[in-house]
C-alpha cells in the first residue's frame, strides 16, 4: 500500500551544508551593495528636497519681488511644510539660495 514511500531519497546533510554555504556567500556579496545604494538614494533624495526648495524659494521671489529672509516666512506663507532633507539635515536659506550647512559661506 505505502510501497513509493520506500524508494524516497532525501538530501544528505554534505549537499544541505554546501546549499547553505552558497547562499551565505551569496548573501555577503549582496548585503554590503544594498546598505552602498541605500547611501546613495539618501543623498539624492536630499539633493531633490534641495532643488524643490529652491523651486519654491523662486515662487515666492516672483510672488512678493523679494527673496524669503528665511525658511520661517516661507512656512508661515504656506510655500513649505518642513525645511529639512529626509535624513533630518537641517538646510539653510542664504541670500535667496538654499544650502547645506556645509556650503555655508562664512564671512
Amino acid at each position: 500500500m505505502f510501497d513509493f514511500f520506500k524508494n524516497e531519497e532525501g538530501f544528505t546533510l554534505i549537499e544541505m551544508l554546501i546549499v547553505i554555504l552558497i547562499m551565505s556567500i551569496l548573501l555577503l556579496i549582496a548585503v554590503p551593495n544594498m546598505t552602498k545604494n541605500n547611501t546613495v538614494v539618501k543623498e539624492k533624495s536630499c539633493e531633490a528636497t534641495i532643488q524643490l526648495l529652491q523651486s519654491q524659494v523662486a515662487a515666492f521671489e516672483v510672488e512678493h519681488s523679494r527673496y524669503p529672509v528665511d525658511f520661517t516666512e516661507m512656512k508661515d506663507n504656506n510655500y513649505i511644510d518642513k525645511s529639512t532633507c529626509p535624513n533630518d539635515e537641517e538646510l539653510i536659506l542664504e541670500n535667496g539660495k538654499v544650502l547645506r550647512p556645509s556650503e555655508v559661506t562664512t564671512p
